[in-house]
């Protein structure tokens, strides 16, 4: 039976929400910025690694526009979630801070369910100033993946 996992992926506007998840989905990278209006929904088929064995497993990715900020939560379309990725940029560092209070805020609206902090774009800043710039999202304690949308790196594990 396959395992069905709602995943949000919540960010500022332009952190490469979008940019990440056609990567996984399609393999695919565009250099042309288009935002999402909304709300979109993409589907990804993997298998999860379980003490029993695999399981086919599908999540139903829910790219959300980032100018809902911290209202996203008062949305319906964010009901049932299973995850999140809270994606920042790291060439912005005004993302990176926003991605403390969404990740936060998931917390406490959906106690217990799992959240991944994502600084994307990596492949835009030095190794130093990455490190100085994720540094801080180290207080919540939660797991920090660092990836490229445009290279790929990363992209598969932080949604699986």
């Amino acid at each position: 039976m396959q395992k069905v996992y709602k995943v949000m992926l919540l960010g500022d506007i332009g952190v490469g929400k979008t940019s990440l998840v056609r990567r996984l989905v399609f393999n695919c990278f565009e250099h042309d910025y288009k935002a999402t209006i909304g709300v979109d929904v993409y589907t990804h088929d993997f298998t999860l690694q379980t003490s029993g064995g695999p399981v086919p497993a599908r999540e139903l990715i829910w790219d959300i526009d980032g100018d809902f900020g911290e209202s996203i939560f008062k949305q319906i379309y964010i009901k049932g979630a299973t995850a999140a990725l809270v994606i920042g940029d790291c060439s912005r560092k005004a993302t990176l801070a926003s991605v403390i209070t969404l990740a936060q805020t998931f917390q406490e609206e959906f106690p217990g369910r799992p959240v991944i902090l994502v600084a994307n774009k990596i492949d835009l800043v030095s190794d130093d100033d990455r490190s100085k710039l994720v540094a801080p999202l180290k207080v919540l304690g939660l797991p920090i993946l660092k990836t490229s949308a445009k290279t790929g790196t990363n992209v598969r594990h932080s949604f699986e």
